[in-house]
């Protein structure tokens, strides 16, 4: 198909979103996620990122009387995330997500990890090690737990537990990763691991981040979408959004002047 010649992995188009009381947390956003590599999402709190990334994986099902209109295009099979005849579950499998704070599940660090294939319904003990060690490794954390895969999840640091969502995250093979602020509660030196490991990560799947920290998305990503009060304002490629961007209301943000 045409769109995805462009590296398009998924797009949103004309997204609205409501939550249950009526409220319109976004209006007619659309953005392209182009395939391996990372988009970031600024803005303001309270301006909509959040509500959109977690649109990408229907989180908002989870709460009765939420309701989405519009599309969300997952490609090369033109699979319309949002429609009602589509799992939600196995669009968490193919779009998943790391969140704000580490969340490990109260198991072992090899049961964190082997949570989604069971889900799945993998019965093979020995496609489930290959999958716990390959998403590991891919986490970078293989070498500081491959001795202690039984321990609690809850005895690893804030940085290795981070890890270790993107870990349990990454052993479904997802295509698009979902990222909601997640360096905000690490130290400045798990911060810096997690941005190298989202760099090697888009050159197997595409990334999806929201970020507080505007050196952070100026860092680690190609493209850049400013979003306000639930609409999208600017999106471009980052390197132009930072230096020289279209909207007068994106290069006040971003100098500071507001927000």
């Amino acid at each position: 198909m045409a769109q995805n010649n462009l590296g398009i992995k998924a797009e949103a188009k004309d997204l609205n979103f409501y939550y249950a009381n009526g409220t319109q947390a976004l209006k007619n956003v659309s953005l392209p996620v182009h395939e391996n590599k990372i988009t970031a999402l600024i803005g303001p709190s309270g301006c909509g990122k959040s509500t959109f990334l977690r649109c990408f994986n229907r989180m908002h099902d989870l709460y009765p009387g939420n309701r989405y209109e519009g599309q969300i295009l997952l490609y090369p099979d033109n699979t319309n995330v949002l429609s009602k005849g589509v799992d939600p579950i196995e669009v968490r499998m193919r779009i998943s997500m790391v969140f704000q704070k580490p969340n490990p599940f109260p198991k072992s660090i090899y049961e964190n990890v082997a949570y989604g294939l069971r889900v799945r319904g993998e019965k093979s003990k020995v496609k489930i090690d290959e999958k716990v060690e390959e998403a590991l490794k891919g986490a970078s954390l293989w070498n500081e737990v491959k001795t202690r895969l039984n321990d609690l999840a809850f005895n690893l640091s804030g940085g290795q537990q981070q890890r270790l969502c993107i870990a349990r995250a990454l052993a479904t093979d997802p295509e698009i990763m979902l990222f909601d602020e997640p360096t905000s509660a690490l130290d400045p030196i798990a911060t810096v691991n997690i941005e190298e490991l989202m760099s090697t990560l888009k050159n197997k799947l595409s990334i999806l981040v929201v970020t507080h920290n505007m050196q952070q998305a100026a860092r680690i990503s190609d493209y850049t979408a400013y979003m306000y009060l639930g609409e999208m304002i600017e999106f471009d490629a980052t390197d132009k959004i930072f230096t020289n961007p279209s909207k007068k209301e994106t290069e006040d943000y971003i100098t500071g002047k507001f927000g």
